[in-house]
């Protein structure tokens, strides 16, 4: 289908919603063979998720067309490079299909409750004795053991129970949840990331295996320096707002007509930035007392970027080697030369809606990458090519 890294691997993707989507939109960029398996007529929950949603023929996103066929942007966004196949899964028909797709597969992504998969006929004993060969990810809220295995994990609830909107917000009193599904991205991330880890481990053993993450462990595995404030200082870090907390200054400050946002990670930066701006004072002098001293340090600021429009106070960084930059919206970021520069806007050529531009893989390769994707599927697009692979000879 396509040429990749990993353009000799069969995913068969089971998943729904986000989590495992962007794992298998992960895979699929990276070359593999994609096939996603759907409910008959109403598929992937998140091709409800609307409003926005395109419509053929529309110029305008939301403006309905005859029929009423339509796409849900949010299921655009995490489904580039895959096949549709629709299947009943609690059908003996279905449930055969996936057994014949599982035969051939070298990966099964699933993000059911804990239980569903065994019910179906399809637990890991079975998925081994299928095809030992098979690696499996398996996405589940908060873990598929443990006392809270079985509880349901939707994004802001993972963001709320793995701390992340303890850190993020004003204040303390308004926790917030971060703009996108973080905890779904990154639980996706880490799962393709384990599949790759478990493909090279196949190479060696000859066998498959099961790789397990969780929305709540993509959570907890961010919390970087703040969970180690924890865990090795004892302290509990409350809401970062728009400053760093443990390096002054970095962060977002003022300029005469907008916001510009700073790090000044190094003493020697520090020097630089004080002397161009007057905020050389000796309490100031080192990290330790800008830390402590936070608040005032970011008034001085502030008062001094008064002065400057955004553009020239972030050329004038610039010259010092200070890393500085503005807050972008994302018609700015999209229409950005330096996005467009790094492949971060694909083009592809739907099936029903035209001409569509999509946010592009963050991955490139010197050698070896896709040069072309493929549009997300509409609904059972593929039904009739995959069921005529499937009754190709296995050697084939």
């Amino acid at each position: 289908m396509t040429e990749g890294p990993l353009r000799d691997i069969v995913v068969i993707d089971l998943t729904r919603a986000l989590a495992g989507p962007h794992a298998g939109m992960m895979l699929g960029d990276l070359g593999a063979r994609v096939i996603k398996v759907e409910a008959p007529e109403h598929g992937d929950d998140s091709r409800g998720w609307g409003p926005p949603f395109r419509y053929p023929d529309a110029e305008l996103v939301g403006e309905p067309a005859a029929g009423g066929a339509r796409e849900s942007t949010y299921f655009l966004s995490c489904n580039r490079n895959k096949e549709s196949i629709t299947v009943d899964l609690k059908s003996r028909d279905g449930a055969q299909t996936l057994r014949r797709l599982i035969a051939r597969a070298d990966v099964l992504l699933e993000n059911f409750r804990t239980g569903v998969l065994d019910r179906l006929g399809f637990s890991m004993d079975d998925l081994e004795a299928i095809n030992p060969r098979l690696i499996v990810l398996s996405i589940t809220g908060f873990g598929h053991d443990g006392p809270e295995g079985g509880r349901a994990g939707y994004d802001q609830i993972a963001q709320g129970e793995g701390g992340l909107m303890s850190l993020t917000g004003p204040s303390n009193d308004e926790p917030t949840k971060v703009g996108v599904p973080i905890a779904d991205v990154l639980a996706g991330m880490y799962g393709a990331y384990g599949v790759v880890a478990a493909l090279h481990e196949r190479d060696r053993t000859g066998r498959g295996t099961v790789v397990r993450t969780s929305l709540l462990a993509a959570t907890v595995g961010v919390h970087a320096f703040q969970g180690t404030r924890y865990t090795v200082a004892g302290e509990v870090p409350g809401v970062a707002g728009r400053y760093h907390p443990s390096i002054c200054p970095y962060g977002l400050f003022h300029a005469a007509d907008g916001a510009v946002q700073v790090a000044v990670a190094s003493e020697p930066l520090w020097k630089l930035f004080a002397a161009e701006f007057g905020l050389e004072r000796p309490e100031w002098s080192t990290n330790s007392g800008r830390v402590g001293d936070r608040d005032a340090v970011a008034v001085a600021i502030d008062q001094a970027f008064s002065a400057y429009p955004r553009t020239e106070l972030i050329s004038r960084l610039g010259a010092l080697g200070i890393p500085a930059g503005q807050v972008r919206s994302l018609d700015e970021v999209y229409e950005w030369d330096q996005v467009h520069s790094q492949g971060l806007l694909i083009e592809v050529e739907h099936p029903t809606l035209g001409p569509l531009r999509l946010p592009g893989p963050p991955l490139r390769f010197d050698k070896g990458a896709r040069t072309s994707h493929a549009p997300p599927p509409t609904l059972g697009q593929h039904n009739d090519s995959i069921r005529a692979w499937l009754d190709e000879p296995l050697n084939q």
